[in-house]
């Protein structure tokens, strides 16, 4: 989406916040291979060659990287993505999570709860670990706490999540007895769960002032998040919490812009708006000192992976992903599904996007701490923007159709989004996805074996 920095400041009176673009890396040649042979095409397929200036910079201050190093880790997760997806395929249950790790993401770790699949892991180039529970089992105990939240008030025990890292499920509370107390309440125990005690509350990001910005109904103020189409319509996707079904907003130049098309918080944290004519969607991110650069897609980075954020207050920071799949608690209500990062972020940075390389990854929901002393974010992920929407990426790919109908079985159609073990055919082909994308004209599984495999 087209947008400028705003002309005046305005403090937002409502729960509406600003969301900030973020620059993506170009797509380019790929760094030297590390382990395997799918290197290359892996880190071709999601944009993960040379980055672009902005991102190096970020990167190299945030991470304490040179610029051999940067360069080397996006190529490293890039192709780490497609062999932990071979894993997780060949696995199934056994499967207990994957992270990379490392300077430079060079080092793949796999987790299984069978001795016997060390070999298999091992031949991968990852390396293994055996531990007790699967992560379709942490998956189940989480879910447990998710509905436990619905009934109950957890204002002290704020977050959860399954940490792969140590194979087990984490409630993070204010105190040892709030979290015995959400615990007890969601009928849970064992082994599996840990209790972190920290002072830390999550808040949405609000309070913002420059950056891209955008109106809602005259009175709050957000930023452009990524530029997305619904059929003939364009549009941009944001946070949830930026406006709700029908609110009207207007862009950087008070110019009439567009209307929510729809919205979700709590729960989740995602909307939509549609444009106008005066307004056109585009591939395009702004990022630091208001250069502005390609997204190439939406495959989901890995756990330990590099991520950079830009927002309105802070500008560039970047950070790694510490766990997928985190509920919040903020005083407005919980939101599951949300990916918790290292990335530092304030009031104002709300709804920016995260990019991993030039891979839209989501967008900032909240967080707590600051950039001065370091935080905690939490971001949307993108794909599920998309999918519960029906809405196309826009993408440096030229091509890519409107969504069809999703499901994990079928004919391939570029627009729908797909997740690892996903199962499709081609020419009478199978295959199996092996991450989580919106598939693109250009990315046909005969073709991409970064996000495909054949199974027959």
């Amino acid at each position: 989406m087209v947008g400028r920095h705003a002309a005046g400041r305005r403090r937002a009176a409502v729960t509406a916040l600003s969301a900030l673009v973020l620059t993506a890396v170009h797509s380019a040649a790929a760094a030297e291979p590390s382990h395997t042979q799918d290197t290359v095409p892996a880190a071709r397929t999601v944009g993960a060659g040379e980055p672009s200036p902005e991102m190096l910079r970020a990167l190299q201050r945030d991470l304490r990287l040179t610029p051999r190093q940067v360069t080397a880790r996006l190529a490293n997760e890039a192709e780490a993505g497609t062999r932990a997806g071979r894993l997780h395929n060949a696995l199934g249950g056994r499967f207990a999570g994957a992270w990379v790790s490392g300077a430079t993401s060079a080092d793949l770790n796999v987790a299984t709860t069978d001795a016997a699949d060390v070999p298999a892991i091992q031949a991968e180039g990852a390396k293994a670990t055996v531990v007790r529970t699967a992560l379709s089992g942490l998956q189940s105990l989480q879910d447990k706490l998710d509905k436990a939240a619905g009934r109950v008030h957890t204002p002290d025990s704020p977050v959860w999540y399954v940490d792969v890292r140590k194979n087990r499920v984490v409630v993070q509370a204010t105190s040892k007895s709030a979290a015995m107390s959400f615990i007890k309440a969601a009928g849970v125990q064992g082994r599996d769960l840990a209790i972190q005690v920290s002072a830390e509350r999550p808040r949405l990001m609000e309070d913002i002032v420059g950056g891209d910005a955008y109106y809602i109904n005259d009175t709050a103020r957000c930023s452009v998040g990524f530029s997305v189409t619904k059929g003939e319509q364009q549009g941009f996707a944001s946070a949830g919490h930026c406006g709700t079904a029908g609110d009207t907003t207007t862009g950087f130049n008070q110019a009439d812009q567009g209307t929510f098309q729809a919205s979700t918080f709590p729960g989740k944290d995602m909307s939509w708006v549609g444009v106008n004519s005066d307004w056109t969607a585009t591939p395009q991110v702004r990022g630091e000192g208001g250069q502005t650069v390609q997204v190439a897609g939406s495959v989901q980075a890995l756990v330990g992976a590099s991520v950079c954020r830009s927002g309105s207050t802070t500008g560039w920071h970047c950070g790694t992903i510490q766990q997928h799949n985190t509920s919040v608690t903020y005083e407005e209500g919980t939101v599951n599904g949300l990916t918790r990062t290292t990335v530092c972020a304030e009031p104002g940075d709300s709804g920016g996007p995260y990019l991993a390389g030039s891979q839209a990854q989501g967008v900032t929901s909240g967080g707590s701490g600051d950039c001065t002393r370091g935080g905690t974010t939490f971001y949307q992920p993108v794909n599920p923007i998309l999918s519960d929407f029906g809405l196309t990426l826009t993408t440096t790919a030229a091509g890519t159709a409107a969504p069809e109908e999703n499901g994990t079985t079928g004919t391939w159609a570029t627009g729908r989004v797909y997740g690892v073990g996903d199962t499709v055919t081609i020419e009478g082909v199978s295959y199996q996805c092996l991450q989580a994308h919106q598939a693109q004209a250009t990315w046909s599984p005969d073709s991409t074996p970064a996000l495909w495999q054949r199974v027959q």
